[in-house]
């Protein structure tokens, strides 16, 4: 999913503090391994991620997740040898604490609802 479509996107769906955070267990289950969603939604879940890392940066909502999560997160995402895969697993064990069941499904409904699947798809389906 393009940076521009997901600013709209985003624009038009501003996410709530509870929100962020389930977005940030998504992605700590999907480097873990623990995520059942398809290949497309796990991506836009990270370009989700990634464009709402200048509202963490800002501290603009107040959320769960202090600066060293994030850090944890981008270190995983490049490369994550035992040492780092452990400490995403108790991280993750943590969020999943933290954040209702309901919560969670709810917030990845909504966003199947507010649409950010779709154009996800409908991005991998434009000529390239």
């Amino acid at each position: 999913m393009s940076a521009l479509r997901l600013s709209v996107w985003l624009a038009a769906h501003p996410l709530s503090a509870s929100e962020i955070d389930c977005c940030t267990t998504v992605m700590l289950k999907i480097i873990d391994g623990k995520c059942r969603m398809g290949e497309a939604e796990k991506q836009a879940i990270a370009a989700l991620y990634d464009a709402l890392d200048g509202i963490r940066a800002r501290g603009e909502v107040p959320t769960l997740f202090d600066a060293g999560v994030h850090r944890l997160i981008a270190a995983a995402r490049v490369a994550a040898d035992e040492v780092l895969r452990e400490a995403v697993y108790e991280r993750r064990v943590l969020a999943e604490s933290a954040l209702s069941r309901p919560v969670m499904k709810a917030f990845k409904a909504m966003l199947r609802d507010r649409g950010l699947y779709r154009s996800a798809d409908a991005e991998g389906d434009a000529p390239g």
